[in-house]
């Protein structure tokens, strides 16, 4: 097969091949796989531990028992692939999140994307097409899961791990550097979420991770409140900053208040209130979005009670509404404000498109 065939082949069966399609799109369909699994059901969980009802426990127990086909499934929706494919996905999810302990959710982006791409190329090319594209499919997704998936989910742990401990070892400069770069991550057109969730960032740099992402999505709900309203601030402060991308690629320079919003609130959540996001990791990369970076809080707060922990105190809390809502908003708004008095940030800079 010649140079153009090859290409006209991975064209007739949409095979792209692009930093777009895998860790764009791929990557943040996986996060709504995850949302829509593991978090949700902890989120349940959790609630049938406060109320007692035990319904909402064995619910939640459900959710999170198929995160792994549903990271894959939404992973082969985002790549295109056809229903035997997508449908072949959900083995090949469980495979690689089982094998890959910890660090599963990357040890599935990366192989529900290689086994997707297989299952697309031979979708339809034999008169067993209900045979061979399943069988293809799962044959080597989930081969791949056991002899790389291991090896993923240790890299991704370790990498994780490293943070998680360089934030316990040095804080304030960690906080700085977590809360900045996973904020900026929140509000590009890639998932945060999704990468606290493959990294398994928890605890003190799940709660650095938490507070940048606090900062983006308030601090541009509030500052661009003369621009857009309350419908502004909903949509972007319990919605995503991601929404001011076409703004910020206009004039990059209104993504610099959140952006030292992040820089402050990150270390303060990490020195001062010490704050731990010791739920599910994509809680870590959430933010404000459906308030769930706040409920991951609550509900490692209720798994270290039952562990046995003290429960939060009015400094906690404190520390929590501080760190997700008031201080994001009053640092973004104030900085806003020196810029547009200085004329950097001009009236309707942060006017979101209809």
């Amino acid at each position: 097969m010649g140079a153009g065939s090859f290409s006209s082949f991975l064209q007739r069966k949409d095979i792209v091949i692009s930093f777009q399609r895998y860790a764009i799109d791929a990557l943040a369909a996986m996060a709504q796989g995850l949302f829509a699994s593991l978090l949700i059901g902890t989120i349940f969980g959790t609630a049938g531990d406060l109320s007692g009802i035990a319904f909402f426990g064995e619910i939640g127990a459900f959710a999170k028992s198929v995160a792994g086909p549903a990271m894959a499934i939404a992973i082969g929706y985002a790549l295109k692939t056809p229903p035997l494919v997508l449908f072949s996905l959900a083995a090949v999810g469980y495979a690689a999140n089982d094998a890959g302990g910890a660090g599963g959710p990357l040890a599935v982006l990366v192989i529900a994307i290689v086994a997707s791409e297989l299952g697309k190329a031979v979708s339809k090319e034999t008169k067993v097409d209900i045979i061979v594209t399943p069988a293809v499919t799962i044959m080597c997704g989930c081969g791949l899961s056991l002899a790389l998936a291991p090896w993923i989910g240790a890299v991704a742990s370790s990498i994780g791990g490293f943070i998680m401990w360089a934030t316990e070892l040095q804080p304030l400069f960690m906080g700085i550097i977590v809360s900045v770069v996973v904020g900026i991550a929140l509000t590009l057109p890639i998932s945060s979420a999704a990468i606290c969730a493959a990294l398994g960032l928890t605890g003190l740099a799940g709660g650095a991770a938490l507070a940048g992402c606090c900062a983006q999505m308030v601090g541009f709900a509030v500052m661009s409140f003369r621009e857009n309203g309350w419908g502004g601030v909903l949509s972007q402060g319990i919605g995503t900053s991601m929404l001011q991308m076409s703004n910020i690629m206009r004039k990059p320079l209104v993504w610099i208040p959140p952006i030292v919003a992040s820089a402050v609130t990150g270390p303060v959540a990490t020195c001062l209130f010490q704050l731990q996001q010791n739920g599910p990791a994509i809680a870590s990369g959430m933010g404000t979005c459906g308030l769930v970076g706040p409920i991951g809080v609550y509900t490692g707060w209720v798994a270290d009670a039952a562990a046995g922990a003290a429960g939060p105190g009015a400094f906690e809390w404190i520390g929590l509404i501080a760190i997700c809502f008031i201080l994001p908003a009053v640092i973004s708004w104030a900085v806003c404000a020196l810029m547009r008095k200085a004329g950097a940030i001009d009236e309707g800079d942060l006017k979101l498109e209809d």
